[in-house]
């Protein structure tokens, strides 16, 4: 077995997959390049490094269960919504999760809320933070079957460790009193712990039509709002202006 088998072995056996896929290749450059044994040891660190901090990307960008869409880069700023690349580009910066602000992000179907909800999740996991977004019907599931199903509970602690929460279409749907009383509980369990971004297509005041209770929304909104930036999108549906067709245009 030559030298290099057997240190490509060693590397699996400390489980350097990138040090071991890359060894043969980072050593031949460096020859090349007449590097020192320093600057090769230090090559050799930056591909296994670059590699777990890749794989922990993707892990915890899967963990966030993003929508399809959410690359804020290609922010299509051509489309009035009543937000403009510099609102969003602070908004991008994240200063506001620091310090644990929430954003509400209003306004009506096909506006941009949840693009843009989504995008700031992806920016805050690409900067190592725990974020996860879920819609409001998932998030009522795993509140309901969290003491029952295991998944459920661990969705949930996931929650309650996280450093920013999106709640997609929250009060779209009404909910029963159980649901309602489970959501404040939690919220109340991130307040000024936890930032959490929401969509809506209802203001706050619309909200106790949903929960039937004023009290309880009163509770509710007197947590999220305490530190709270409310934006408000409008014009016309992105999806309308830009639907697709089936059929050639072509005359």
């Amino acid at each position: 077995m030559t030298k290099t088998d057997q240190i490509k072995n060693q590397c699996k056996q400390l489980r350097l997959s990138a040090l071991s896929a890359n060894f043969e290749e980072v050593v031949a450059n460096a020859e090349q390049g007449q590097v020192s044994y320093l600057e090769l040891i230090k090559m050799l660190m930056d591909k296994e490094i670059n590699h777990r901090q890749h794989k922990d990307l993707m892990k915890r960008t899967s963990i966030a269960r993003l929508p399809l869409s959410y690359n804020l880069d290609m922010y299509d700023f051509s489309f009035p919504n009543g937000i403009d690349k510099k609102q969003l580009n602070q908004l991008r910066e994240l200063k506001w999760l620091e310090q644990n602000f929430n954003v509400i992000l209003m306004g009506p179907s096909g506006t941009g809320k949840t693009y843009i909800a989504a995008g700031l999740c992806f920016d805050a996991v690409d900067k190592g933070y725990r974020a996860y977004f879920k819609t409001m019907e998932e998030l009522v599931k795993i509140l309901k079957t969290k003491d029952i199903i295991r998944k459920a509970a661990t969705e949930y602690q996931r929650i309650i460790k996280s450093h920013l929460l999106v709640i997609d279409d929250i009060m779209m749907f009404p909910v029963t009193q159980q649901d309602a009383v489970a959501l404040f509980n939690l919220i109340n369990e991130l307040h000024d712990k936890t930032s959490i971004i929401i969509t809506t297509n209802k203001s706050p005041k619309e909200w106790s039509e949903v929960l039937k209770d004023e009290v309880l929304t009163t509770a509710l909104l007197d947590r999220i709002l305490f530190k709270c930036e409310i934006i408000k999108l409008d014009g016309k549906s992105y999806r309308m202006q830009n639907r697709k067709t089936i059929f050639n245009n072509e005359k």
